[in-house]
């Protein structure tokens, strides 16, 4: 025993000595390094010894292929393969049906409180010998259980007394690709689409597996695979064959496909004269193309439909309503137990007096109209994506419809593929609003997941961040936001922090002073962005088109741009101040929310500094609890340097982890952090500087004064025709 200790304790020194290999950022959380921790490497090794899979589907052998591979990997030597449990240290993954060792452990009750996909990983007996077994009662649910009972070791926790017990919370957790058959992506920040559609169905490429690979382990199992504004032709037998073959590749890892419907496809691609939902011809051709779609796709899941919004065709071009529409679609899929997720983000072509206002206007009056396998697909906020938005109000207000929520994993908003900024914390905010639907503790967490109004489906969208940049999301931390929105997607009522945690030891290091110093930095990045870019509940003041950098200017009699798609629309900064008013004395936004919150969030002396100036119009000079005593001035001015110096505090915590993370990522993320700094400085100065031009008060001296005056940021160009929008002329 001494000697394995010594020539355990010998690798790890040696591994030590030598340089981190570089990294591209490929491998994801899914990186399976060598343990560098002695103890912990030594208790694994005798912990796990041989490695029984029971079965042999497509599913349960991709569970063995992800085990061999991962604990080769993490443990330095491959685990042999063995067909029983034949001494100490078996790791025996399968399902009662699969595995007779299994079936006689006596899980049943465990086994059924996991439902469908969860799974039990447990440290136990098995003929006297010590073994830890990963069970489920499908063989999905076993596959989710290797990847936990694997991210057990990548985190360096403890196989001692070993009892995990986990099931999803939400039935659908599905990732929105908003892809375009041209391989374009719209709000895509990592190059072009991973689906090569022209070479399609007969090459396959490895990124696809290892793309569903990816999703499986942290629970994700349906992709929407095309844009919102969809394209008919991905419905035409060319492209459902391309459809197929993708559906092929990902089904053993649990992941569905879902494509977006064209609501005008029966005239585009059916040679019909009408969309008209009620039309029988209509119905008939839907039917037949829905039918022919699970001929070739036996496990199809559906369809996501954006109707009668920014243009699109829908069931309002025919005088009928969301709900005629989006029944057509479930009444031909319900035979098939497919489902229909009709999106909630809908403004007219006329301007409104409030476009926040407008989803909850058109929905709410058709609670209890839709079909069973019907979906109403919500944003988290009811603007678009912001930084930081009020919980839409449509939570809490549908009892009878089933809600998914909208989540935006790609960051259009938040400085795209270029600024670190930790979505966990957005996401648990958001989770995490109370509705006040049926009395405190109405959380948009339990609507979403069924238990406020007992729906009896659930799920949850995610507009996908994934291209086909090396790294997959375009920078190395957005990965961060596709893996955290997966464990929530699980489980929605899970700690950001937990969660960061979790993919930093998987993704870089397990060192804790590394863990402790980029989680803390993670942690404050989402409101660093917030502060400089739209403190204090701004929101969409950014440049419109690619909606990259400032652009508060934009609006006002000479655009040709609809009012409720400019800044100005939103900011309505005058000579007496700043802010939309939401209360009963203008649009009355506010209505639509539960009395307590309308209570709270009405009354200046009681809002929230985040949504002040969403709901409220406040003075230059007013000094509010919202802005902690200060004239509202100076709180702005405050806030947007607050904003700044957290970048600066982030690229000081990053630049003190040399040496503890391969050469080449640090190098990457210090590249973009540099550019995230610089950008932080550009929209404080150009931001305060516009806003400056109505409150005529000075920026206080202890803080940096902009380096240039407005005319100068009025000229800053981004162009809007590239992938990754970078902007001329930036001080």
């Amino acid at each position: 025993m001494r000697m394995k200790r010594a020539l355990i304790t010998l690798w790890l020194v040696l591994s030590a000595a030598a340089p981190a290999r570089a990294e591209d950022g490929y491998d994801l959380w899914l990186r399976y390094r060598p343990v560098t921790d002695a103890a912990r490497l030594a208790e694994y090794r005798a912990a796990v010894t041989q490695l029984v899979v029971d079965g042999d589907s497509p599913t349960l052998r991709a569970a063995r292929d992800e085990l061999r591979t991962g604990l080769r990997g993490l443990l330095g030597a491959d685990v042999p393969l063995s067909a029983s449990a034949t001494r100490d240290g078996a790791v025996i993954v399968g399902t009662p049906a699969s595995s007779r060792t299994i079936g006689a452990l006596g899980l049943g009750d465990a086994l059924r409180a996991v439902g469908r996909e969860g799974y039990v990983v447990r440290a136990t007996r098995v003929g006297g010998r010590r073994a830890i077994v990963v069970a489920a009662n499908s063989d999905v649910g076993a596959l989710y259980g290797a990847f936990r009972f694997l991210r057990q070791l990548q985190t360096y926790g403890t196989l001692a007394n070993l009892a995990v017990a986990s099931a999803p919370k939400i039935q659908l957790r599905l990732l929105n690709h908003w892809d375009n058959l041209n391989r374009s992506v719209e709000r895509g920040y990592a190059g072009h689409s991973l689906w090569a559609w022209d070479t399609l169905p007969d090459a396959s490429n490895p990124r696809y597996r290892d793309y569903a690979r990816a999703n499986a382990s942290i629970g994700i199992n349906g992709a929407v695979l095309t844009n919102v504004n969809a394209n008919a032709r991905i419905l035409t037998p060319e492209y459902l064959a391309k459809v197929a073959a993708l559906a092929n590749v990902f089904r053993p890892y649990g992941v569905r496909v879902y494509l977006t419907a064209r609501f005008s496809a029966p005239i585009e691609i059916g040679g019909l004269k009408t969309a008209d939902p009620l039309d029988p011809a209509v119905r008939a051709w839907w039917k037949a193309k829905i039918d022919s779609i699970y001929a070739l796709i036996p496990d199809f899941g559906g369809f996501t439909v954006k109707a009668n919004s920014e243009g699109q065709p829908g069931p309002q071009d025919y005088h009928r309503t969301h709900a005629d529409g989006a029944n057509m679609f479930a009444e031909a899929l319900a035979p098939h137990g497919g489902v229909v997720m009709w999106r909630a983000f809908v403004y007219s072509n006329e301007v409104p007096v409030d476009r926040v206002k407008q989803a909850y206007t058109e929905f709410k009056p058709l609670d209890g109209q839709f079909r069973d396998n019907a979906f109403v697909q919500v944003k988290n906020g009811p603007l678009d994506f912001q930084p930081r938005e009020p919980f839409s109000p449509l939570f809490g207000a549908m009892p009878k419809t089933p809600l998914m929520m909208e989540f935006q994993v790609t960051k259009e908003y938040l400085g795209q593929d270029t600024h670190l900024v930790y979505l966990g914390q957005e996401f648990e905010e958001v989770l995490r609003s109370d509705t006040w639907a049926k009395g405190k503790g109405s959380t948009v967490a339990k609507v979403i997941d069924g238990s406020l109004h007992g729906y009896a489906r659930t799920g949850i969208a995610g507009v996908s961040n994934i291209g086909d940049d090396r790294n997959w999301t375009g920078s190395q931390f957005n990965q961060a936001n596709w893996y955290a929105y997966g464990r929530l997607a699980w489980d929605p009522e899970m700690s950001a922090s937990d969660i960061a945690d979790d993919w930093l030891r998987m993704t870089f290091t397990n060192d804790p002073s590394f863990v402790r110093a980029v989680k803390a930095m993670m942690k404050t990045s989402r409101e660093a962005v917030v502060n400089y870019m739209t403190p204090l509940g701004l929101a969409h003041i950014m440049a419109t088109g690619h909606h990259y950098g400032p652009g508060p200017w934009v609006g006002g009699p000479n655009t040709r741009m609809r009012a409720d798609q400019t800044p100005t629309y939103f900011h309505r900064a005058d000579s007496l101040g700043l802010g939309f008013d939401r209360t009963a004395t203008g649009s009355n936004a506010l209505e639509q929310y539960a009395p307590p919150i309308r209570a709270r969030w009405g009354n200046q002396r009681t809002v929230p500094d985040s949504v002040l100036l969403w709901f409220h119009h406040v003075g230059w000079t007013e000094r509010l609890p919202a802005t902690h005593g200060r004239p509202l001035w100076d709180e702005l001015v405050a806030r947007y340097n607050a904003g700044v110096d957290s970048v600066r505090a982030m690229q000081r915590t990053w630049d003190a982890q040399r040496g503890k993370v391969d050469d080449e990522r640090f190098r990457d993320v210090q590249s973009f952090l540099a550019i995230q700094e610089k950008e932080a400085r550009w929209w404080r100065d150009a931001a305060l500087t516009y806003f400056q031009s109505f409150s005529h008060l000075p920026i206080p001296a202890r803080y940096e004064q902009p380096a240039h005056p407005l005319q100068y940021y009025l000229q800053v160009r981004c162009p809007a025709n590239r992938d990754k929008p970078r902007c001329d002329n930036v001080p």
